[in-house]
């Protein structure tokens, strides 16, 4: 996996293999690639010569596979959301996979109580705080059941309570049985139990 930006290369990797239901931080100075490696995996940044071994079946990023773009969902540090409500926000996905709105609605509301937002149901998303867009987007993420969730930066820029809120989430992520990296500075996420780390330092991934 090699991505270049202009004649600088950004970085190199060779093989990173991801355990099902298993937590990873991706730490690494800003610039290093962090957020770029995740939407390349997320089939939003173009990957050189890049392939994958997913469910036995080796698959190339580009053009991106449509098996891995059901199983693989990205969350934003800053999530852009419809300017329509919590609810359809979250609903969103589903609907657009062709689910009923009668079979979406418990899942959808599931999720809210799961966020804590569900006292935000009929809001305009526009009008959220950061750490409630966050929360929103982590359901909305949440009800696609992916067997990948990618979280870019989940806690910057949030102040305490919101930043714990969200913290608070990401254990039950992995509960769910899907895998979960997520790039960021934040030591308290990077020292929750259980979570494995990963580096980027001079355009290569350390183990840590």
């Amino acid at each position: 996996m090699r991505k270049r930006h202009g004649e600088r290369l950004l970085f190199e990797i060779d093989t990173l293999t991801i355990e099902a239901a298993a937590g990873y931080v991706l730490t690494g100075v800003n610039g290093a690639g962090k957020s770029t490696l995740l939407r390349m995996f997320a089939g939003l940044e173009r990957c050189e010569a890049c392939t994958v071994e997913f469910d036995g079946e080796r698959l190339p990023l580009h053009p991106y596979p449509a098996a891995l773009r059901k199983a693989i969902v990205f969350v934003h540090q800053h999530p852009i959301m419809f300017s329509t409500s919590v609810f359809h926000n979250i609903a969103y996905g589903l609907l657009a996979r062709g689910e009923s709105k009668r079979a979406v609605a418990p899942v959808v509301e599931a999720a809210m109580h799961w966020a804590g937002v569900e006292h935000l149901r009929d809001t305009d998303p526009t009008r959220l705080s950061g750490g409630e867009k966050q929360r929103v987007a982590l359901a909305r993420a949440r009800v696609l059941q992916p067997r990948l969730l990618l979280l870019d930066e989940p806690t910057a820029n949030l102040d305490g309570p919101a930043r714990e809120q969200v913290m608070a989430l990401i254990p039950t992520l992995l509960d769910a049985g899907g895998s979960v990296v997520m790039a960021c500075h934040d030591r308290d996420l990077i020292g929750l139990p259980g979570i494995h780390r990963l580096k980027l330092r001079d355009g290569r991934l350390e183990y840590r």
